[in-house]
């Protein structure tokens, strides 16, 4: 349950949802910057790393 909230703050907030699963990390700055290029790549990048396992 916790995962899918995840992926749906994903769509959102990208660097927060993998603030949250990683804690303050450098794929925090990642997933930051990549949405700060469009927010497209933000959330794939997003979406990788929460569903991760």
């Amino acid at each position: 349950m916790v995962k899918v909230l995840l992926i749906l703050l994903c769509l959102v907030l990208p660097w927060l949802a993998v603030l949250i699963k990683d804690g303050p990390s450098i794929k925090v700055l990642w997933a930051f910057l990549l949405q700060l290029l469009g927010h497209v790549p933000g959330v794939v990048y997003g979406i990788y790393q929460v569903a991760k396992d």
